[in-house]
């Protein structure tokens, strides 16, 4: 079974109703995010997904804590790319000119998990229930990078510039993905780069003088 982000990884043996049974992280994303689709968000529950899938829900709770859990997936691990990314940022580029560079590749994704992507973004920004927990994880990313612009700079993280720039560019990211969301031909990696370069120069920049 092919998960959506194109991997083969799935533990299969036979479950209820004589359905496989599948038992890895991908292949209940892609159960999840099959029955969101049909049933909606809050309409589906754990049981609804541990069913599907063949297994049980102490089984399912192995791989998320949650349902919420479920949506962002590894977050984590995509903690630790872009965490990578900005560490092999060149130390010689201006600091908000390698932040961009290290945010566009981070959101960078392969063409055949994009309308996927699409679908896990989509409920992270419009599922009112998805809110609290969102909260949590952005103050997450924004401390990551609010960390490497104060590294850069040679502030302390709690300076108000690299407290500035950790919260205008993770809005910067979210303004995009809305807006991805809203025209299915537009670029993520483009409307990022335009969106951090505008951040970047200023919005008044280019604008006539009154």
């Amino acid at each position: 079974m092919e998960s959506p982000r194109g991997k083969t990884d799935v533990t299969v043996g036979r479950g209820r109703a004589g359905r496989p049974r599948a038992t890895s992280r991908d292949a209940l994303e892609q159960l999840g995010f099959e029955l969101f689709a049909r049933q909606g968000f809050d309409r589906t529950t754990v049981d609804d997904i541990a069913t599907a899938a063949g297994i049980g829900r102490r089984t399912f709770f192995r791989y998320f804590a949650s349902k919420n859990d479920l949506v962002w997936g590894d977050f984590e691990g995509q903690l630790v790319k872009l965490e990578t990314l900005l560490a092999a940022a060149d130390p010689a580029a201006p600091t908000m000119d390698a932040l961009r560079g290290a945010v566009v590749e981070f959101n960078r994704f392969d063409s055949a998990v994009v309308t996927w992507h699409r679908q896990r973004m989509s409920l992270i920004l419009r599922v009112p229930t998805l809110q609290a927990d969102s909260a949590l994880r952005y103050e997450s990313w924004r401390d990551l990078v609010t960390r490497f612009v104060a590294r850069r700079m040679d502030l302390d993280r709690s300076d108000m510039t690299p407290r500035l720039i950790g919260h205008t560019v993770l809005a910067a990211c979210i303004a995009s993905y809305e807006h991805w969301l809203t025209d299915e031909a537009a670029s993520l990696e483009e409307l990022l780069d335009v969106s951090l370069r505008q951040l970047a120069s200023g919005f008044d920049a280019g604008e006539p003088a009154n």
